[in-house]
């Protein structure tokens, strides 16, 4: 008994050195009492560095040197007679364009008429006669006498925004998105009358072609983030967008199996719905690279690049089918199945054309690669042969899917 008592002693001072207001019969403190007491120290912390921050920064020398001036083109427009540049700064100091040169000529221009803070962007127009074909090279003097360059290898006029103009962005979203994984997805009766291995062999496909995706999401992110997402952290910027896309959909996963069961995530139609989220989100980012690039006249339209990307996103379809080919599925799940993998490339597309920067598709294609990251870990459990792990079926199957969007990605000319 005395030793009970002293276990009742401590607990109580324990609870007490805690804050502790409510302890139930287990002993454990209120959750929400603790959430409570993090958000006050987490408020003060706040407080504390924000004074710190007042009371240091006037203390501080100011920077010697030069300024330093930096400005990213991230978009060209061609009109006749005109050249249209949209800038933003990517350095740390306010940047003043005093003069433009186009190919050593210096030409009248207007806009970026005011200081061009840090982050903040500005368009700038240039009276040039430019020839179709031609390349150019433009030298933007900023007042403290830097010259900042951007080449344009080709000079090609830019499409008018109009109606017509956001009808061909979806139907190339429609060729190269919903219709390629439609077609992929009729490969649903094969699989319902494969065997066990089969069935393995096609996961570990679908393994390794989201493996593929990811990888080329990565670094097609990172090439579009470029010197014009410098300001927004490059490279930087895909890799945050890819994490934190990963940790929200794993949140949202654990939230359904809380709320369901944990069959509602691992069944083939909830894997099957994670899958075509993935690749959705992939086809959104690639949508808003294609639309931009249309855009300011760098993607050539044309048979090759359909057929280029229709084979590339057919094996899409697969991948999205193979966790439901011993279930039975309607026809219109299916086509919702479809429409949420491809469908985003018809947005992407419209979005890019319109209002996309290099810094928006970056962050994007990050999401996308996050998101199929996610899917991945989610489906490897179902390539293991229990007490085995993987076996050659499985390993077979990685490779194939590896290999074969490989093969379809040389196919595309752009």
């Amino acid at each position: 008994m005395p030793n009970l008592g002293m276990t009742s002693d401590a607990t109580s001072a324990d609870a007490s050195y805690l804050g502790a207001s409510k302890i139930d019969d287990a002993g454990t403190i209120d959750a929400s009492s603790q959430w409570v007491r993090g958000g006050v120290v987490a408020a003060l912390v706040a407080a504390l560095l924000a004074v710190i921050a007042m009371l240091a920064g006037p203390s501080l020398p100011t920077r010697s040197g030069p300024p330093i001036e930096q400005l990213a083109v991230e978009k060209t427009f061609f009109k006749p007679g005109e050249i249209s540049l949209a800038l933003r700064n990517t350095g740390a100091d306010d940047v003043t364009i005093a003069q433009v040169a186009v190919n050593d000529t210096y030409v009248n221009f207007i806009g970026a008429d005011h200081p061009i803070a840090r982050l903040d962007s500005a368009f700038l127009t240039l009276y040039y006669p430019w020839i179709e074909g031609q390349p150019y090279r433009i030298s933007m003097l900023t007042s403290s006498g830097v010259a900042i360059t951007h080449t344009i290898p080709v000079a090609v006029e830019s499409p008018v925004p109009s109606a017509g103009f956001f009808g061909t962005m979806a139907l190339l979203g429609l060729y190269v998105g919903i219709l390629p994984v439609l077609l992929g997805m009729l490969f649903l009766p094969v699989l319902r009358r494969a065997g066990p291995s089969a069935i393995r062999f096609v996961m570990a496909l679908t393994i390794g072609l989201l493996a593929f995706l990811a990888f080329d999401g990565t670094v097609e992110g990172i090439q579009v983030a470029g010197p014009s997402g410098a300001a927004f952290g490059g490279p930087a910027l895909v890799v945050f967008s890819a994490a934190l896309s990963y940790i929200a959909l794993q949140l949202i996963g654990s939230l359904v199996r809380r709320w369901r069961g944990a069959a509602a995530t691992r069944s083939g139609i909830g894997l099957s719905v994670m899958i075509a989220v993935g690749i959705g989100l992939h086809n959104l980012g690639e949508g808003l690279a294609i639309g931009s690039a249309y855009a300011v006249g760098e993607l050539a339209l044309g048979a090759a690049l359909v057929l280029g990307f229709a084979l590339h996103n057919t094996t899409e379809g697969l991948a999205v089918v193979a966790p439901v080919g011993r279930e039975r599925v309607s026809v219109l799940v299916l086509l919702g199945l479809g429409l949420l993998a491809g469908a985003p490339a018809v947005v992407g597309a419209i979005a890019g054309a319109a209002i996309a920067t290099p810094a928006a598709s970056a962050a994007l294609l990050g999401v996308g690669v996050g998101a199929i990251v996610q899917v991945i870990v989610t489906v490897a459990p179902a390539v293991r042969v229990p007490g085995r792990g993987l076996d050659g079926v499985s390993m077979a199957g990685l490779a194939a899917g590896i290999v074969v969007m490989f093969a379809t990605g040389l196919v595309i000319p752009a």
